[in-house]
């Protein structure tokens, strides 16, 4: 049998070739030839590579649609949706963690870019455990589900205040165990200097080193949320891992233009608690209902119209906010987005 035409994880490995191709080619265009050189992203820039990337995306449910079936590009769009949204918390967080660690507005795209080949490799681990648990044990499945009830009932709870990175274990233990330099140099995420007590050259870490290994812990945290619930959409493994690289890498591009407005989403997040309870009710409800599974195209207009309503409401409610709380921090012109210390 021709390799390309064996069959891993249910499907020909030339289908995960050209995928893994595709999106090899995207980071290649991206860094080495759009953004070779470090620059301030704007909002615009930053809404055409946005809209390129989900443009590619729903376009990929062409692809899936061709090589399975109308239920499973209803399931890709599905899961790409309710991934590409919950990962805007994301936004957040990474809007925090470049102010914390002043990363200029010029090499944040830089740290974004190598952050995302860590988000494939991890997000394929994490997947193809998840998968291999719920083909040897179907039940797991139920354990998802009830995980993202718990976590969208939880979602509802009063908002805290943001967490203070400098008491973070994971900071402690970097600043603890790495020899790391106050300042930025350029976009070098390591630099050799002499050690303070010894005079030696040793390498030390940079900021922009320390606030990557922190955006790569904050995805893993995300992701035990976000794949449970693609996985509750579906068990393909190539949807499920498809949906969520084409999701991350609009999501990376879109930050420039979301993190200056954050804000306006200030109520989306119980939006994104309802989108939860349903996807974790569906197996429930696909049981209660004697079906096989939960209607894919029910699923994705539900989906839709609970976003749809999140978003509307919280352009609705902020609309009228002062000026003053919707525009971005402007104290300290290396730093990102400031106002992600408030959000959070």
């Amino acid at each position: 049998m021709d390799i390309f035409s064996s069959l891993f994880l249910g499907h020909a490995v030339w289908m995960w070739l050209a995928f893994v191709s595709l999106v090899i080619s995207l980071l290649a265009l991206d860094l080495g030839v759009l953004n070779r050189k470090d620059h301030v992203i704007g909002v615009a820039e930053s809404l055409r590579f946005s809209a390129f990337y989900i443009s590619l995306g729903v376009l990929f449910a062409a692809f899936v649609w061709w090589q399975m079936d109308g239920d499973a590009a209803a399931q890709y769009l599905t899961a790409f949706v309710v991934e590409k949204t919950l990962a805007l918390d994301n936004i957040f967080v990474i809007a925090l963690i470049f102010g914390f660690f002043m990363v200029p507005a010029a090499y944040q795209h830089r740290v974004l870019f190598w952050g995302i080949l860590g988000v494939i490799v991890l997000r394929g681990v994490m997947i193809g455990l998840g998968a291999t648990l719920v083909e040897q044990y179907h039940w797991v499945l139920y354990v998802f589900a009830a995980f993202l009830i718990f976590t969208g009932i939880r979602m509802l709870k009063p908002h805290e205040e943001a967490p203070d990175l400098s008491t973070n274990p994971v900071v402690r233990f970097l600043k603890r165990h790495l020899h790391v330099t106050d300042e930025i140099h350029g976009h070098a995420f390591i630099v050799k200097r002499p050690e303070a007590r010894t005079g030696r050259i040793v390498r030390h870490a940079t900021p922009l080193l320390l606030a990557l290994i922190v955006i790569e812990i904050a995805d893993i945290v995300f992701a035990v949320d976000s794949v449970p619930a693609v996985f509750t959409i579906t068990t393909d493994p190539y949807i499920v891992y498809t949906s969520n690289i084409f999701a991350i890498l609009g999501l990376r591009a879109l930050y420039f233009a979301l993190a200056a407005i954050l804000r306006r989403f200030a109520y989306l997040k119980y939006a994104l608690s309802v989108l939860l309870v349903f996807i974790g009710s569906k197996i429930f409800i696909a049981d209660l209902m004697g079906w096989e599974k939960f209607p894919p195209v029910w699923s994705l207009g539900i989906t839709f119209a609970i976003l749809g309503a999140g978003i509307v409401y919280s352009l609705a409610r902020t609309s009228e906010a002062p000026r003053a709380h919707r525009e971005p921090a402007r104290e300290d012109k290396r730093a990102g987005p400031d106002h992600a210390r408030q959000v959070f």
